[in-house]
């Protein structure tokens, strides 16, 4: 496996402070897939809902999951709210203030878990509709329609003080306009994560252009990609930087391709440890796993960035 710089700074311990300062100190480990664990686990996960469904049905099935990933290293741990919107709760038949109380739950179970800093997750509009929208973007909505859907949820999310909101399988550059203009005044850093492919994000606009959006944002504490192909990272992480001088969070998929019409997945598994250190060299500061990413990869990632 390869090796980071000469005498890089460990991933682990997680360091005292701010999650804004240790990523000015080195590597920060995140967690992998929430959803794949909970399936190894026993959960069933195919209501629309997806994991949201269990803040209510089962939230120490949540809590385990994350325990999981605080034990194979990861120092962030992200909520299981990606797919929670009062929108799609409505649908379950939840009403507004059951829905929030939800939401923030998925942060205090985050919390219980005993990561050193939680990460609110806050999913595109396309993770509502629940039809793999989010890998298309251009939902045929303005700027200001989408700020609108996002703003209550951030809120409250906000409200619940995680370290950091992150806004992340975002599809397009109108999508990301709104979530940064949402999550406005909110006293809460963030991160933006953008899904990609083939060099651009999933509505096709280049990647530049789409980190561009976050440069001089002081709540921006990091740009990057999340549920892509491994090999989609390296390109991205120099760009992200190029665009914006910020750190950059990269947490890739294992490497399979969702198949929305089946609710499943295809292609070869196998997260790319071996290309961590490249990301760390170009300037990836969070570096974690997404979809079907488990903590037996994140345990060997975590060593891999302390240069065990």
């Amino acid at each position: 496996m390869s090796a980071l710089p000469a005498n890089p700074p460990p991933a682990s311990p997680p360091p005292a402070g701010t999650l804004r300062e240790a990523l000015a100190a080195g590597p920060v480990v995140l967690d992998g897939g929430l959803s794949n664990q909970l399936q190894a686990q026993g959960c069933d996960l195919s209501d629309a809902l997806w994991s949201a469904r269990l803040l209510a049905d089962d939230p120490g099935g949540i809590t385990a999951a994350h325990r999981a990933y605080v034990r194979a290293g990861a120092q962030v741990v992200t909520t299981a709210s990606y797919q929670a919107t009062y929108e799609g709760f409505a649908r379950r038949g939840t009403a507004p203030a059951e829905a929030t109380a939800l939401l923030v739950r998925s942060v205090e179970l985050a919390r219980a878990a005993g990561a050193r800093w939680v990460a609110a997750s806050v999913g595109p509009y396309g993770a509502m509709l629940a039809d793999g929208g989010e890998y298309r973007g251009r939902y045929g909505l303005s700027v200001r329609e989408l700020a609108r859907f996002h703003r209550p949820r951030l809120a409250v999310l906000a409200a619940a003080a995680p370290d950091v909101l992150a806004l992340e399988t975002v599809p397009d550059v109108d999508e990301a306009e709104a979530l940064l203009r949402a999550a406005e005044g909110l006293g809460v850093p963030l991160w933006l994560s953008y899904t990609v492919a083939d060099g651009r994000t999933r509505a096709g606009q280049p990647l530049t252009a789409a980190f561009e959006l976050a440069a001089g944002n002081d709540q921006v504490l990091a740009v990057g990609v999340n549920c892509c192909a491994p090999q989609e990272v390296s390109e991205a992480v120099s760009a992200a930087v190029a665009a914006t001088g910020k750190p950059v969070v990269a947490y890739p998929n294992s490497g399979e391709s969702w198949h929305a019409p089946t609710r499943s997945w295809r292609g070869e598994a196998g997260y790319a440890l071996h290309r961590a250190p490249g990301w760390y060299e170009a300037g990836a500061r969070l570096i974690g796993g997404c979809c079907r990413v488990g903590p037996e990869s994140i345990t060997r990632l975590a060593a891999d960035l302390a240069g065990d």
